[in-house]
């Protein structure tokens, strides 16, 4: 009999006030003791991985000794031909934990690929309930809920980037659809000086960031808003933290 693969949901980021606000706040009491009795995760970060058990353990106690616990790591330089090894223990009947860097993995994450090999050897999947960026910041933008798409990281060069942006904001006006990115951070506000200034005046975009934590900021307004936010400096305050970025062409 196989093990079980579970899908545990990751915090979105550590709350300075309270080290363990963050995980009493968005993670499920029942997840974490699910959390709490495995002896071998696969994750994208060990290290964050690490510091998360640990939380956990303050809550929960774990199973076992964190240093006796096994994190194998499967992140974007992982290749294919490693992953059957990553199941090898739960095809010997070993429970497993996956486990993204931030929020929900398998979801704009390297875990993916995992989680199909898992359904090809016959080996039970179970999501476990948790934040997702994505999903909250969909709900709190006030843009299209019904049909959305996400686009992940558009392209570097600034040329190549405007063309995407324009392809996407005509898909959204033409399918009515919320198209979604993110960016890395540090370059948070180039990318929205650049759908600001790219898309059309009325095209809506919100920012999302720090979702779930207490420096949380949400808005939604006019790219030709925004335009003038930025120009006047009065930008959001999201110099290297994590943010969603969200357009609905009407």
């Amino acid at each position: 009999m196989t093990g079980t693969l579970y899908l545990i949901p990751n915090t979105l980021g550590t709350n300075e006030e309270s080290v363990s606000d963050p995980l009493l706040s968005v993670i499920p009491t029942e997840v974490q003791a699910t959390t709490a009795k495995l002896a071998y995760f696969i994750a994208e970060n060990a290290k964050t991985t690490r510091a998360f058990l640990k939380l956990v353990n303050a809550a929960h106690p774990l199973a076992q000794p964190l240093q006796s616990i096994t994190i194998a790591e499967l992140n974007v330089n992982t290749p294919a031909a490693a992953l059957p090894a990553l199941l090898a223990p739960l095809l010997n009947g070993q429970d497993a934990g996956l486990i993204s860097e931030a929020g929900v993995p398998a979801v704009a994450d390297p875990g993916a690929n995992l989680v199909r090999l898992a359904h090809e050897h016959g080996i039970q999947v179970r999501p476990l309930v948790g934040p997702s960026s994505l999903l909250l910041a969909v709900m709190s933008s006030g843009l299209n809920g019904q049909s959305f798409a996400f686009n992940g990281y558009l392209p570097t060069d600034a040329e190549q980037r405007t063309k995407r942006i324009k392809a996407l904001e005509l898909r959204s006006r033409q399918e009515k659809q919320t198209q979604l990115f993110i960016e890395t951070p540090y370059r948070n506000s180039a990318f929205l000086e650049a759908l600001s200034t790219t898309c059309q005046a009325n095209t809506l975009i919100c920012v999302a960031t720090d979702l779930t934590l207490p420096s949380e900021t949400i808005k939604t307004q006019t790219a030709a808003r925004w335009k003038t936010a930025l120009a006047a400096n009065k930008g959001p305050d999201f110099h290297k933290k994590p943010t969603v970025f969200l357009l609905l062409a009407e």
